[in-house]
């Protein structure tokens, strides 16, 4: 009984031995993890600031300008009778006083060279000359020669030269901005820049797009033909002196009703900064509050998506 009891105490104390050796060993394998939890790697965003920039700011808006003769001079016969001769092309360019078109009357084409053969010294032809009113081009001739035509009828148009220019569609809210006299920079289709000055405003107003028609005169040389589309650049608003960052700092919500930048409080964090923001010229944006100074650093690359306190790393 004796040797019983032995091996049992024995027993008993093994069992207790190996409970306490899994319990140290369980809680000392659950304790790893949460001290792994317990420090989480902190992510530092890779951005490029920058400093605000006191400058002017103009801001631009683009019209439509078309090319047009203002003034058309219309050829008329003089007479009634046959064209002898035509001597006007559509296209080609004409002086005044150059002999376009001449009308042999009816009577003479009846009665031919009779009456000078009874009498040498009346000299009569029945030819009259037709000659150009300005200089000009031709843009529409109506007959040709040996065409039958009556007195004052259509013959050819001329467009005056010196009447030409360029007609701007303003919209009205704008013509504040627009006075007599200014220039206003012409961009052609193929890239030329004109300078056009504002000679006058027409008297009516487009009913449907409330825009009024602004006469754009231009010194120009070369010949541009007539309704070419042209672009017009107009001074909107300008400011001299404002503060003003890039457009790459902007950022806002989706309806575009706010607006803020990503401003480093410290050398790691950025914060979310509310601006008003005023007007825009090329890449650059006016700020008009709050007032920031030439120290305060500004997120201009990698600000896109970054919460309201980020980590962030400057680089170059």
């Amino acid at each position: 009984m004796k040797d019983l009891y032995t091996s049992y105490s024995r027993f008993k104390n093994i069992l207790c031995f190996t409970a306490i050796a899994l319990v140290y060993v369980s809680c000392k394998g659950g304790a790893a993890p949460a001290a792994e939890d317990a420090a989480p790697a902190v992510t530092e965003t890779p951005v490029k600031v920058t400093t605000i920039d006191e400058s002017s700011l103009v801001n631009y808006t683009e019209l439509n300008a078309t090319s047009s003769f203002l003034q058309k001079n219309f050829v008329k016969a003089n007479a009634i009778g046959y064209l002898q001769t035509v001597n006007a092309k559509i296209g080609h360019y004409v002086n005044k006083g150059e002999v376009l078109f001449t009308i042999k009357t009816k009577e003479a084409q009846s009665i031919g060279n009779s009456i000078n053969v009874l009498d040498t010294t009346f000299k009569f032809s029945g030819v009259n000359k037709i000659k150009a009113s300005e200089h000009g081009y031709i843009t529409q001739l109506s007959h040709q020669a040996g065409d039958y035509v009556q007195d004052g009828e259509q013959l050819a148009i001329i467009s005056d030269r010196s009447s030409f220019a360029f007609i701007m569609q303003l919209p009205y809210e704008m013509r504040s901005s627009l006075k007599s006299n200014q220039d206003v920079q012409l961009t052609l289709p193929d890239g030329t820049k004109l300078t056009g000055r504002v000679t006058s405003f027409m008297p009516t107003v487009d009913t449907l797009s409330q825009t009024q028609g602004v006469i754009l005169k231009v010194n120009s040389t070369a010949a541009i033909p007539e309704n070419l589309v042209a672009r017009a650049r107009i001074i909107k608003s300008a400011k001299s002196n404002t503060i003003s960052l890039p457009k790459s700092a902007l950022l806002s919500n989706e309806t575009q009703t706010e607006f803020w930048v990503m401003k480093l409080i410290n050398a790691t964090t950025a914060v979310k900064t509310p601006v008003t923001k005023g007007i825009e010229s090329g890449d650059r944006v006016e700020i008009l509050s709050p007032k920031f100074s030439s120290q305060d650093k500004i997120v201009i690359s990698g600000n896109y998506g970054l919460a309201d306190t980020a980590k962030v790393k400057i680089v170059q």
